[in-house]
């Protein structure tokens, strides 16, 4: 899908954006809606494949969005994770990195949503 040069260089903001900026704002929307910080840490430990103190240590030392999926194994599962967020089909997004972070929004959203963390991360049994 071809992208508007506003739209490319809102990708490029969000690629350079501390990995920590990020975080409190997916926290509050998660917390707001009754889900804890740690069910938001298991999704994105299951989705980069991070354990708790490299997840800390991206947190603390100002990893950037790009950054951080650079150093993921995104988990094989992601690529059962579609839906819209922010208006666009993640299925539709060429840049695997925004792929990648639009599956992390995605992720939150469910989370924010009430949904079972099973579902969330596509692992209950079908």
């Amino acid at each position: 899908m071809e992208q508007t040069p506003r739209q490319r260089a809102n990708a490029e903001r969000v690629k350079r954006m501390p990995f920590s900026d990020l975080y409190p704002m997916y926290v509050t929307k998660v917390e707001r809606k009754g889900r804890t910080r740690d069910e938001l840490d298991t999704a994105i430990r299951w989705l980069t494949g991070f354990d708790d103190a490299e997840l800390a240590e991206h947190l603390s030392t100002g990893t950037s969005v790009r950054e951080l999926f650079d150093a993921a194994v995104v988990h094989p599962g992601a690529v059962q994770i579609t839906g819209v967020v922010c208006g666009v089909r993640i299925a539709d997004i060429d840049d695997p990195l925004m792929r990648h972070v639009r599956i992390m929004d995605k992720i939150v959203d469910d989370l924010a949503k009430g949904r079972p963390l099973e579902r969330v991360l596509r692992t209950e049994a079908s």
